[in-house]
């Protein structure tokens, strides 16, 4: 089906009709500007060290800017014909134009012999989960350039992010919307919020761990109490090179605020991770973000553990850095269980000159880490004791040369066993290194 909007055929995709209901589902469209997207567009500047960046939303017959950097304050969109990103939207990789003067997709575009005098475009789709392509993060220069593959794949990251940030505000706003349609139901609606607050729970968490050849890893989830969304967060993915990074934390109070701080957290996370990968100067990252969102509110914290995990030919080299969280645990294969506890850090939000600390360690094959929250140690056994760090100790010696989802499986055990006992959020992520082969 095809879709009259003065715009060439050539620009329009087939599923054009299904595309344009994908960006009026995410409601994105002529909203304010937003200090996360301009975040993106700014890091795309600096990190690729272009003049221009943009975060663009492809609408009918207009291209519309979500973010601008290097761009004046009135340009909030432009026609959809002549077409740059309308061109880079019919493609699910990122789009290059190294000297648009040259290319003959772009020699005659407007854009390259306007006022603007564009002669290098670089685009990565904004892709939705069931493949609409929703709109560009693009980086542009007035002189003809190269980029490699490298810098294509940042570029199509930071698209990934834009991405992963309108899935959690949609799946936000589903929830704010229906919780106030269930407040006028009462109880006939209970059960519907319930459900409604377990689909958030779902969204501000990775759907699935990465597979990674060389490295095991899973993760579990316990929401305390059915009526509120949790606390606890954790996730794990790549950076390139053999690096991956991954984190987990617990974010003050509970319900929607905590909902929203953390999204904002583990959108901060990720982002900040992909400028610059120092676990520190992630944390500081982040603290700086906590205390502009929340400099005219009670403030909110949380306490995690940002981890950088390099693969090597003999194991995996970590860097931990810590902000009030409790220690993680490194499970030897030959039976030693070991705290990595990077002493000294500072709850996350709460001081503008906060430190963080940081430990390295190393994962041979065998080996296995263990992060957790609060929830598991604080936990109620018989008799009303703490389970406590020496309890884990004990447990987790007994783990010892088993794989991440043997570990999590044995500790989600644990929890069940607990009952009532455990009375918090609790989240558990765990990476072992597969054993050597004979």
């Amino acid at each position: 089906m095809s879709v009259d909007v003065g715009v060439p055929e050539s620009l329009i995709p087939a599923d054009e009709v299904r595309r344009l209901a994908a960006v009026r589902r995410y409601a994105v469209l002529d909203t304010p500007p937003d200090g996360a997207f301009d975040r993106v567009a700014a890091l795309a500047a600096r990190m690729l060290d272009v003049p221009i960046a943009t975060v663009t939303i492809v609408d009918t017959d207009r291209v519309w800017f979500k973010a601008k950097q290097g761009l004046g304050e009135d340009v909030t969109e432009i026609g959809r014909d002549p077409g740059l990103c309308a061109s880079a939207i019919l493609h699910s990789q990122p789009y290059l134009v190294t000297d648009a003067l040259t290319d003959p997709r772009t020699v005659g575009n407007p854009l390259v012999h306007g006022e603007l005098g564009i002669r290098f475009y670089a685009a990565a789709p904004i892709t939705t989960p069931d493949g609409y392509r929703l709109g560009t993060v693009n980086v542009l220069d007035t002189r003809p350039r190269q980029m490699d593959e490298q810098g294509l794949a940042t570029l199509a990251d930071l698209a990934a992010v834009v991405m992963d940030e309108l899935e959690l505000r949609l799946a936000a706003m589903t929830t704010v919307r229906l919780e106030r349609e269930s407040r006028l139901r009462a109880e006939a609606d209970q059960q519907r919020l319930q459900v409604i607050n377990a689909t958030l729970q779902r969204a501000l968490l990775p759907p699935r761990l990465p597979q990674i050849e060389g490295l095991a890893a899973a993760a579990y989830y316990h929401t305390a109490s059915t009526e509120h969304v949790g606390g606890d967060f954790y996730d794990l993915f790549a950076l390139g090179d053999r690096r991956w990074g991954f984190f987990l934390g617990d974010v003050c109070g509970k319900g929607a605020d905590a909902a929203a701080l953390t999204s904002l957290t583990r959108y901060t996370l990720r982002a900040a991770a992909t400028y610059d990968p120092d676990p520190v100067s992630v944390l500081a990252n982040l603290n700086t973000v906590l205390l502009q969102e929340y400099v005219h509110d009670t403030p909110r914290y949380c306490t995690t553990l940002f981890g950088m995990a390099t693969l090597t030919s003999s194991g995996l080299e970590l860097t931990l850095a810590g902000g009030g969280h409790p220690p993680a645990l490194i499970i030897r294969a030959a039976g030693m269980v070991e705290w990595l506890h990077p002493e000294g850090g500072d709850l996350v939000g709460l001081f503008p000159d906060a430190s963080f600390a940081v430990a390295p360690a190393r994962l041979a094959p065998g080996d296995a880490l263990l992060l957790y929250t609060d929830g598991l140690t604080e936990a109620r056994v018989a008799g009303g004791s703490l389970f406590g760090d020496e309890r884990l100790q004990h447990v987790a010696a007994g783990l010892a040369g088993a794989p991440a989802d043997q570990i999590i499986a044995a500790l989600q055990d644990l929890l069940t066993g607990f009952g009532p006992g455990l009375a918090d959020d609790t989240a558990l992520l765990a990476l072992s290194v597969p054993p050597s082969t004979p």
